[in-house]
């Protein structure tokens, strides 16, 4: 995401990143990513309960799809570390509007279950109107 910033930053949307980790935990992981965005700490989880984020299965965590993104990751020249805190802890991806409508409700089912940047980028673009629509 960080590396299609600045077409987020274009379309004024706020990006906003949420975490379970309190503490220690949470700071290293800004220091260590150095996310642009703000991050906020939901350590009773209520934020990720709300949105149905609850826990993956064995399978969602050690599977096929994982195993592909931490090779991808490391064919990339990435550095795989091992996991801190609750790995099994689902998260996502939400998009709301400016009036407070959700328009994309995201619940990764794993690591690898996370929608591309692009289709993100194209929930918050603004809709163009074609001639099917004007009929």
């Amino acid at each position: 995401m960080r590396e299609r910033q600045a077409e987020f930053a274009a379309l004024d949307a706020d990006v906003l990143v949420v975490t379970f980790e309190t503490g220690p935990v949470a700071r290293a992981y800004m220091d260590e990513t150095q996310l642009p965005w703000p991050i906020v700490v939901d350590p009773d989880r209520s934020l990720y309960h709300a949105y149905g984020m609850m826990s993956a299965r064995w399978i969602d965590l050690y599977g096929p799809r994982v195993v592909w993104l931490y090779l991808k990751l490391m064919f990339r020249g990435g550095r795989v570390r091992m996991p801190t805190g609750d790995t099994s802890q689902l998260g996502g991806d939400v998009i709301v509007d400016p009036q407070g409508i959700v328009r994309l409700h995201h619940v990764a089912d794993g690591p690898a279950g996370r929608p591309e940047i692009e289709s993100l980028l194209q929930h918050i673009r603004p809709k163009t109107s074609s001639r099917a629509d004007l009929k």
